[in-house]
């Protein structure tokens, strides 16, 4: 059997954004692929906004942890995406790295972490049916 896919998605604190996309991803990649995110610096636990907005599509963070981000998640990783590194050092640039340029939620008000939260949708699902098409 062929090793899966794997996606990396990285921002400072992997309390928002990278989590999302994480949860987005292995819900649609329906086991093709597999992603998993991180941060150079992560919070203590995932923002409360971006848990709300996330379980009232249906998708429950409440057991996810902010995760750092290791050299060999970055060796594994087919793909990385970096998640709008504009607050600090962009914890991808030591490599080969997509960038999503997007609002970090932490702090936003619930109807603008459902529009990052849309967003991220959205380029996810462009993404999985550019990487996971038939050859």
């Amino acid at each position: 059997m062929q090793d899966m896919k794997k996606v990396l998605f990285v921002c400072l604190h992997n309390s928002g954004r990278s989590q999302m996309a994480e949860a987005f991803f292995n819900q649609m990649a329906d086991g093709k692929a597999e992603a998993v995110s991180a941060g150079t610096d992560p919070a203590v636990t995932i923002d409360a906004t971006v848990l709300e907005a996330m379980l009232e599509i249906g998708l429950d963070l409440s057991r996810n942890s902010p995760k750092m981000l290791h050299a060999d998640m970055l060796q594994e990783a087919a793909m990385i995406i970096s998640m709008g590194c504009g607050e600090g050092v962009c914890p991808a640039s030591f490599t080969d790295a997509l960038e999503w340029d997007l609002e970090d939620p932490k702090g936003k008000p619930i109807h603008e972490v459902r529009e990052i939260r849309d967003e991220i949708r959205k380029r996810v699902t462009r993404l999985l049916k550019a990487e996971l098409r038939p050859v």
